[in-house]
């Protein structure tokens, strides 16, 4: 079978970056540094979420479906810094050659992860490959839009429109699923400044099984998955969460009644 590997990211500011951008002074605390960001931001679009070369990549989650079973694992911080993580995460792809899976991931996540890997210099030659090296991948690649190695569910559910996006919480919650859990989006930055890394995993492992729940649904939708083999696939998903301990897949479990 080929392996699904759907993900999902957290980020903060970069300050550092942001810092040599703007030649703001090292007097500057990365509160101060991330607020001038903002408010450039916000007299730009009217929004403070930054453009996506400003970020940093705090953790990438991932559920990793294959011939072996399912699972369910993050890298990052605390154990790795941003440029191990990024590669780990695109040596996984040179060696696996997954389905990948995102919400929004061509308007955000790859993005991101592309311009941090540049500024890195972490090496991604599979994910890039548009048919120089394998021919397969001139009609299939990850970076082509149109192309299936990477889906984007919201933006294939949106019909590529941006004015039908839809945010995964509440999309996943419609559909039956737990949706977000924990801080949420938005406290991100808040709660990396107070420490808090494990809360901001534990927050995108459950929006990348959202997001693989959802995946799976449009696999019965479109008839790629039988009823039969939906389930079946949900079913090794709820196995997995029941054999885990953490708080934060007893409040998922909690949430998810199933179809």
């Amino acid at each position: 079978m080929t392996p699904v590997l759907a993900f999902d990211i957290e980020t903060v500011p970069d300050c550092a970056g942001i810092r040599r951008l703007y030649d703001l002074p090292q007097s500057l605390s990365d509160q101060e540094v991330a607020e001038v960001a903002f408010q450039k931001r916000r007299t730009q679009t009217g929004s403070d979420f930054l453009a996506p070369h400003l970020h940093r990549v705090v953790v990438i989650s991932c559920v990793l479906r294959d011939a072996e079973g399912l699972r369910i694992f993050s890298i990052g911080e605390p154990e790795a810094g941003e440029a191990a993580a990024i590669q780990r995460f695109f040596d996984g792809v040179e060696k696996l050659v997954p389905q990948l899976v995102s919400w929004n991931g061509g308007g955000f996540d790859l993005p991101v992860l592309a311009y941090r890997a540049l500024a890195h210099g972490v090496q991604a030659a599979k994910f890039w490959d548009q048919g120089d090296d394998d021919k397969d991948f001139r009609w299939n690649s990850y970076v082509s839009r149109y192309h299936a190695r990477h889906l984007d569910l919201m933006d294939v559910l949106a019909r590529y429109q941006p004015r039908n996006n839809a945010p995964l919480d509440e999309v996943a919650q419609i559909a039956g699923l737990p949706g977000k859990i924990g801080i949420g989006g938005a406290a991100v930055w808040q709660a990396y400044r107070d420490g808090r890394v494990a809360e901001i995993r534990d927050y995108c492992e459950a929006d990348t099984v959202n997001t693989y729940l959802l995946y799976l649904r449009f696999q019965l939708l479109r008839g790629a998955l039988s009823a039969k083999q939906y389930r079946s696939e949900q079913g090794l998903v709820r196995a997995h969460l029941e054999r885990q301990s953490e708080p934060h897949w007893r409040e998922f479990l909690q949430r998810w009644p199933g179809d």
